[in-house]
């Protein structure tokens, strides 16, 4: 199967083709492209680190990257003229709730036009399944809990909720008009080692550890359904072979090959707990400077899984203190603390 992994060198992206290079077998053969176009959002470095990684795992006949701008409409074209994608898997996009408050263009470039770009190239090579990265974000102060496919995200807190809905919307009108089978997946507070910088337990671990006080918005009250980045490659996994059909449903009248699921851990955290947790990891108690809600924020996250469950018969599994411990064991490491 060739395969096409967009955000290579991106924290999902790394862990997913290192997983799919593992599990190699005479009887499940990949040939995987991964591109990414290195922005400095943050920690180019760590980046670099990720694709030395897969770069000495892999083969060259099992694995290739090429550094490549989902926004650049020709490069990506002759792309999916120059390899035989049977399917890919779309994880490249702008990250981050807040600094889509600061650079709202590199959100539409990225996630909207370079969007377009894959759908485009799906569209004219028979691409047999395109997964996408969406967002529990889209769903956005809804009140109901837990989150489900079914209710309605019109009304987003965030350019970057925004354009992950548009994604979907997109998507679905591709599988449409073309018969392309697509699936979103709906990432819920995805984290782990090798995690992007930007993250919350990132900043808190590397604050706590240097004996810096950390902010904690909400006085702490928040929830989120983290989810542990082995649980998320394993369901991607078990996806990629879950290739939608057209369906008649009875939400709405689409008839088109495309599906929606959350994948979260189904167990909402406070972020009093997900503190403790990371306190406990580092042996350090954290000093705390309490502050309101951020903007674009929302209180709680919280997954309802049983399409994933009934569908793949797969359920995240990894507690917030194993899953933080093995981050903050992986941090120690890395950065010789």
């Amino acid at each position: 199967m060739n395969i096409l992994v967009t955000g290579a060198a991106g924290f999902i992206g790394f862990h997913l083709i290192k997983a799919l290079l593992k599990i190699e077998s005479t009887d499940q053969n990949h040939f995987i492209v991964g591109i990414d176009n290195i922005n400095d959002y943050y920690d180019v470095n760590l980046k670099a680190e990720r694709l030395k990684i897969l770069s000495d795992l892999s083969e060259p006949e099992n694995f290739t990257f090429i550094k490549l701008d989902l926004a650049d409409r020709e490069a990506i074209s002759r792309l999916f003229s120059t390899y035989q994608f049977d399917t890919v898997i779309n994880l490249g996009a702008q990250a981050g709730v807040r600094y889509s408050i600061e650079n709202p263009h590199a959100y539409v470039d990225s996630n909207v036009v370079g969007f377009v770009n894959i759908l485009e190239g799906c569209r004219h090579h028979a691409i047999k399944h395109l997964i996408y990265a969406s967002s529990s974000s889209v769903y956005g102060m809804n009140i109901k809990q837990p989150f489900t496919t079914s209710d309605c995200v019109d009304f987003p807190i965030s350019l970057y909720a925004a354009t992950k809905k548009s994604n979907e919307l997109m998507a679905h009108s591709y599988s449409h008009l073309y018969n392309i089978p697509t699936t979103g997946l709906r990432f819920f507070t995805v984290y782990g080692p090798y995690g992007r910088p930007d993250m919350a337990y990132f900043s808190f671990t590397k604050r706590i550890l240097a004996g810096d006080p950390i902010d904690v918005f909400n006085n702490g009250d928040m929830q989120r359904d983290f989810t542990y980045i082995n649980d998320i490659v394993k369901g991607v996994i078990r996806i990629i072979d879950k290739v939608p059909a057209p369906q008649h449903s009875t939400i709405t009248t689409t008839s088109a090959p495309y599906k929606i699921y959350n994948i979260g851990n189904n167990q909402p955290v406070t972020l009093r707990r997900f503190i403790t947790a990371i306190e406990s990891a580092c042996g350090k108690k954290a000093q705390e400077n309490l502050l309101p809600m951020q903007a674009g924020d929302v209180p709680i996250t919280y997954a309802d899984i049983d399409d994933l469950v009934d569908d793949i018969d797969f359920k995240p599994e990894t507690s917030i203190e194993d899953g933080i411990e093995k981050f903050v064991t992986w941090y120690k490491q890395y950065y010789s603390v």
